[in-house]
């Protein structure tokens, strides 16, 4: 039996008067609402719908028939196409006011819980140039805009850049990125040109065949810069092009290069292979050192991601006696920033190089009372374990986007662990784990900090405490 086509309707005067969680517009027909991408409240547009259920609907502009007064133009050239900074055309003001309202509506509707004192958002010092890790791919099948296709003149289909929102075949060829800073630039646009001129294969998805795939860059607060080349197979073209951009780029303190012959791009199961100057770079955090690998896990936003830090360290309030247990430690950053006022630290990560990291932090940074365990959190953290390791005083939890696992939440609710830190990169998982926990813990102060300017990502840090 075949599926029932969707009967798409076009909207003429839609006027948006919210934003979701997801950061579409939200305007409402009768009792349904529609969410609409790239729309900001106040804009009047006309719309197509492309998903259609019961209660709600999905469309896309065709035309916008009144900008809010609130619009501004977009920076970038490959806004439309792109996708990455979905509200650049948001002034950064009313960027920070509808994040906060995200997490203010994830409580009041999820969590249902009191919360004590809800401190001001903590906006973005730099709002372009921000990050320290980009990701670009190559594709022999880029995305052209109407204004490309309507030269008529013959086009080149080779990209590297990112992929298209909801088209996973489809890259954008970036020419200039505001993410991060000007080297990443220079470096991607480098490559391409000799790729071009060599005439390398980019890789195509859906034969998975061709040579260059990936290029992942990761820059430092402190000057050093780490470079991946991730190829589908080694052949006569590699090392030529490494050379290249060794002599090209020879502030790259770290030069390195994969190869991933899966049919998949995620590289964290490959072997990285150094091919100059370090096998990692170093990264700053306050007075603390990490060591950057290749594969690890590390906050993309530096400047930011120490004042997220601040503010754990202030809501833990530590005062030199606990035993803190930090879940979801990754390469051990948060504990061992606090480290300095805790007796004891208590790391759990599920992945075994992450740990590995943690443990060479430590001894970086000569911190001596950290003590880090490989295992799934919702596995390791037990009643054993807990009695091996010591009852904890202060809990710092920072999961994944889906949260935490009920197993945990009540492992916690057992264990009656005095106080808790709650960092979350989502306000309504974060939102539902609280609720949970509500039976013993009451909700003492919460802060929002943004990481992602111009993205409706947000950070959000909860202080619970027994009741």
């Amino acid at each position: 039996m075949g599926h029932r086509k969707i009967r798409h309707k076009v909207y003429e005067e839609l006027e948006i008067t919210g934003l979701s969680s997801e950061g579409l517009g939200i305007a409402r027909v009768d009792e349904k609402v529609v969410f609409v991408e790239q729309c900001i409240p106040g804009d009047v547009v006309r719309a197509r719908t492309f998903q259609r259920r019961k209660n709600f609907e999905k469309a896309r502009i065709l035309a916008l028939t009144k900008p809010s007064i609130d619009r501004q133009a977009h920076f970038c050239k490959h806004f439309e196409s792109c996708g990455g900074c979905k509200w650049q055309y948001l002034p950064y003001a009313k960027q920070i006011a509808f994040k906060d309202q995200i997490v203010s509506d994830a409580f009041a509707r999820l969590a249902k819980v009191e919360v004590g004192v809800r401190l001001p958002i903590l906006p973005a010092k730099e709002t372009e140039f921000y990050r320290n890790k980009l990701e670009y791919t190559f594709s022999t099948n880029r995305w052209f805009t109407k204004e490309e296709i309507a030269t008529g003149e013959d086009l080149d289909f080779r990209a590297l850049g990112f992929h298209v929102p909801g088209q996973h075949t489809k890259v954008v060829d970036i020419d200039k990125c505001y993410l991060q800073n000007e080297f990443s630039n220079k470096l991607r646009n480098a490559v391409r040109e000799y790729a071009l001129e060599k005439d390398l294969v980019f890789y195509n998805i859906k034969i998975r065949e061709g040579f260059l795939r990936n290029l992942v860059v990761r820059t430092a607060s402190t000057g050093e810069i780490l470079v991946i080349l991730i190829v589908n197979e080694d052949n006569d073209a590699l090392l030529p092009l490494m050379a290249f951009i060794k002599e090209k780029f020879p502030e790259i303190t770290s030069l390195n290069y994969i190869i991933n012959p899966k049919l998949n791009d995620t590289y964290f199961d490959q072997t990285p292979i150094c091919y100059s100057g370090k096998s990692f770079i170093i990264e700053k955090l306050g007075k603390f050192s990490f060591k950057v690998r290749p594969k690890s896990f590390f906050q993309t936003n530096t400047s930011q991601g120490e004042r997220l830090y601040d503010v754990v360290k202030n809501f833990a309030a530590l005062q030199g006696t606990e035993t803190l247990y930090d879940l979801y430690a990754g390469v051990g950053s948060i504990g061992l920033y606090l480290s300095d006022n805790c007796n004891k630290l208590v790391g759990i990560e599920q992945i075994d190089q992450a740990v590995e990291d943690a443990k060479e932090n430590a001894k970086l940074n000569a911190v001596e009372n950290a003590d880090f365990h490989v295992g799934d959190v919702r596995l390791l953290l037990n009643a054993d374990f807990l009695a091996k390791n010591g009852q904890p005083d202060i809990l710092i939890t920072d999961p994944p986007r889906g949260g935490m696992h009920p197993e945990i939440l009540q492992t916690i609710l057992k264990a009656r662990v005095p106080k808790i830190v709650y960092v979350s990169c989502n306000p309504s998982t974060q939102a539902r784990d609280i609720a949970a926990l509500d039976e013993f813990y009451k909700v003492v102060k919460m802060q929002a900090i943004d990481m992602f300017p111009h993205t409706v990502h947000i950070e959000n840090v909860a202080l619970l405490e027994l009741k």
